[in-house]
């Protein structure tokens, strides 16, 4: 640390020479987040200096969390459902399986997820001495329900579904792991952080949320096509009183327990979150959603005109493609598979997509 303060003239230059070798968001094609809404960055600053960690202080920005939950679990059909506001998806997929794990006390506790499911249930399992046991997936990149029930015995304490799986974009079979949850008496999560604020703003959206009776936790991500600032997520549950064992005591806070899993935990992106959401409505969200889905449509139909087939038909706003080598000056990434990976996010707009199919053109000249 300094001796002597620098002047704010110079830290802010130097501020702004790092932040210029930050890339320009028009360029990155592989981020499933994108830049804040205009109306989430002004809410930002207005709640700055709030902490949710000590909720009696912030009365405002504690009902505006609650508010959050309420709109967030009435799209996921259950207006009664328990939640908060976590960091993200990594944060909510952490809670859910510790809620799974003591709602069964098991000598051997595992989980059974599908071989696509986010890097994030690793670090739960390893925090929380589970064993993962991961499902394959079929021709589709989905979990392949034919043998997933052999993997599920009496210490099965959680199975998972993805809905818009990070790496090609689809949707797990809900309503069959819903079934079979319920059969098998096994905590279902739905792992919705990008397909939640994705799948139910489409014409024809597929079941996946507590409409099915074996859903019993949803994870969902404001910072993502929520469009809010980061970190914005949210774990909702369907018994709000599975939270209560989770909680420890806080005996110095305004509030003498606490379920969550982080202490202090920003305000600002909860009410950017929130006001995003009143902003836009039903139907501007389904607006946003609409045009994500045209824009990934156009970049499929453009990239095969090319020769480059996708690896799926992606049901959410993510494109793969059999493609090795993209142009200069664009950032996108590979699946494990080796595929190109492409999230047409809001700010890959039309005029992106026709400029990256440019110079991909380019390069096959």
């Amino acid at each position: 640390m300094r001796e002597h303060g620098c002047p704010e003239e110079d830290l802010f230059s130097f501020l702004s020479s790092k932040r210029r070798e930050d890339l320009g968001y028009r360029n990155i094609l592989s981020s499933m987040c994108t830049p804040p809404h205009p109306v989430a960055a002004r809410t930002h600053a207005m709640f700055l200096e709030t902490n949710l960690g000590d909720p009696g202080l912030f009365p405002g920005t504690a009902s505006l969390e609650e508010l959050l939950v309420q709109r967030l679990g009435a799209l996921m059909h259950h207006p009664g459902a328990g939640g908060y506001a976590t960091s993200g998806g990594t944060e909510s997929n952490i809670q859910a399986f510790r809620i799974a794990k003591k709602q069964k006390p098991v000598t051997s506790p595992n989980v059974v997820v599908p071989a696509s499911s986010h890097f994030s249930f690793q670090k739960a399992c390893d925090i929380l001495g589970l064993e993962m046991r991961t499902a394959p997936l079929d021709d589709q990149f989905r979990i392949d329900t034919e043998t997933l029930e052999g993997l599920i015995d009496r210490n099965t304490v959680a199975l998972v579904g993805i809905v818009g799986t990070t790496e090609y974009g689809v949707v797990d079979p809900i309503a069959c792991l819903s079934d079979l949850a319920e059969d098998r008496d096994t905590f279902l999560h739905v792992d919705a952080a990008f397909g939640g604020m994705v799948v139910p703003f489409l014409d024809r959206p597929a079941a996946f949320d507590f409409q099915l009776p074996g859903v019993d936790s949803i994870s969902v991500d404001p910072h993502k096509m929520g469009m809010s600032t980061i970190p914005a997520g949210c774990l909702l549950v369907r018994n709000p009183r599975w939270f209560s064992c989770l909680n420890v005591d806080t005996p110095y806070l305004t509030v003498k327990q606490e379920c969550t899993l982080a202490g202090t935990r920003p305000g600002a992106s909860v009410a950017a979150a929130v006001a995003v959401l009143e902003y836009l409505g039903m139907d501007g969200m389904r607006a946003v959603v609409a045009g994500c889905m045209e824009n990934t449509r156009r970049l499929i139909e453009g990239m095969e005109t090319l020769g480059y087939p996708r690896a799926v038909t992606p049901d959410v706003n993510v494109a793969t493609f059999s493609c090795d080598h993209p142009p200069a000056g664009w950032r996108v990434s590979k699946t494990r598979a080796g595929h190109m990976r492409i999230v047409c996010m809001p700010h890959v707009t039309r005029d992106v997509i026709e400029a990256f199919l440019g110079d991909m053109s380019d390069t096959n000249a």
